[in-house]
């Protein structure tokens, strides 16, 4: 069984920065895809970013410059690093991950169970 585990975030004043890790153990043979999303309080999950295998970003339009993505595939972890925090990055960030745990096996998206992290003074 595959399980990812997100931590990092917590209460942080505006203009602060924080950095996200979200990391897999069990049966993985490899990671097409990484993943972070946010859900606010009272809105639905969207999108923050994206990484692929060969290292390929994507990011959210209106969350570019400040929000940095990046994986360690020896370690089957992501990490978001955030600055410039806003009071409206408040959410609760989840990594996603698209993997096989086999080499001819299918691919399937795994879910953290989400961080908080609370921009405030």
């Amino acid at each position: 069984q595959v399980q990812l585990v997100e931590s990092g975030g917590g209460l942080v004043q505006p203009g602060g920065s924080l950095r996200l890790s979200c990391a897999a153990s069990g049966s993985i043979f490899d990671i097409t895809a990484m993943a972070w999303y946010r859900q606010p309080p009272g809105k639905e999950r969207e999108l923050v970013a994206q990484i692929t295998g060969d290292g390929m970003t994507n990011y959210a339009n209106s969350l570019q410059g400040r929000f940095t993505i990046s994986r360690d595939n020896a370690k089957s972890t992501s990490y978001l690093q955030i600055n410039s925090l806003k009071p409206e990055d408040t959410a609760v960030y989840y990594c996603n991950f698209r993997l096989r745990q086999r080499r001819w096996g299918a691919v399937y998206d795994y879910w953290g169970r989400g961080t908080q992290v609370t921009v405030s003074s």
